[in-house]
């Protein structure tokens, strides 16, 4: 099979922290000169995709803001579709927020006059966050993730992402998320779709996590490669019932693939 297009997650995948992965480097070069167009597909939702040009730039690859989605570019579309008018509530990073007004979303610190409410990572998620998130989603307005990432790699160790907060938010309120946005949902599928407009058999979708990366390119129909570089490794695969199509270490054995 001869591909087209490339959905490459990016951290577990292509980058550690700032450091490139050991191989993934090579394995994303020989995509570009086997003519495979790559996009770089990330659920931190804390940057928009300029912000990773430099980042990959360092890293050793090639890619401008057009070659980047990321949880907080879907969040933000959805938002900008399904919430232009409304106060959104958000327990987000200040990354996230800068998105928003950008966007020219309205968002609020009043747990009384919120339209929406949205989780997502937080570093600074406390006790307060909690009770404000509990009093807002009483009244029954909607309540919306960025992602589903519960364990995020970082430079030295993994730490919590969004799906923690999401979760301690669902549990003190009892109600599960109306949307979680970023991987593998649907706008997120929809949004690759319009970068990568090739056939989905025509396309692969290489990352390090089988309920966000594999399980989107099973969903959209494309061919999955699942990389043991991030936060599965082999004993997780073994207990998953989400099957990747191709398994490898590495970006960098990607040729066993093309």
């Amino acid at each position: 099979m001869d591909f087209s297009g490339a959905v490459l997650d990016v951290d577990g995948t292509v980058v550690r922290g700032d450091d490139p992965i050991p191989g993934a480097p090579s394995g994303y070069r020989r995509l570009r000169e086997a003519g495979v167009e790559t996009l770089f597909v990330s659920n931190n939702p804390t940057k928009a995709p300029p912000a990773y040009v430099d980042r990959l730039g360092a890293a050793g690859y090639d890619a401008t803001a057009a070659d980047v989605i990321t949880a907080g570019s879907v969040t933000t579309a959805y938002l900008r579709e399904h919430h232009a008018g409304d106060d959104l509530l958000c327990l987000g990073a200040p990354g996230l927020l800068r998105q928003f007004d950008d966007a020219g979303l309205s968002t609020t610190d009043d747990v009384d006059a919120a339209d929406a409410l949205v989780a997502s990572i937080d570093r600074s998620f406390d006790y307060d966050d909690l009770c404000a998130a509990l009093w807002a989603l009483e009244r029954g307005i909607p309540f919306i993730g960025t992602d589903p990432d519960v364990v995020i790699p970082a430079a030295e160790r993994d730490v919590p992402g969004s799906g923690a907060v999401i979760r301690a938010v669902a549990a003190v309120a009892e109600r599960d998320p109306d949307v979680v946005l970023g991987k593998p949902s649907d706008p997120a599928i929809e949004a690759v779709r319009e970068r990568l407009p090739y056939p989905p058999e025509e396309c692969l979708v290489v990352g390090d996590r089988l309920d966000t990366d594999i399980e989107l390119g099973a969903r959209a129909g494309m061919t999955t490669v699942l990389v043991l570089s991030g936060v599965t490794d082999e004993g997780d695969l073994a207990a998953s019932d989400v099957e990747p199509d191709h398994v490898l270490d590495d970006l960098g054995e990607i040729d066993r693939v093309l």
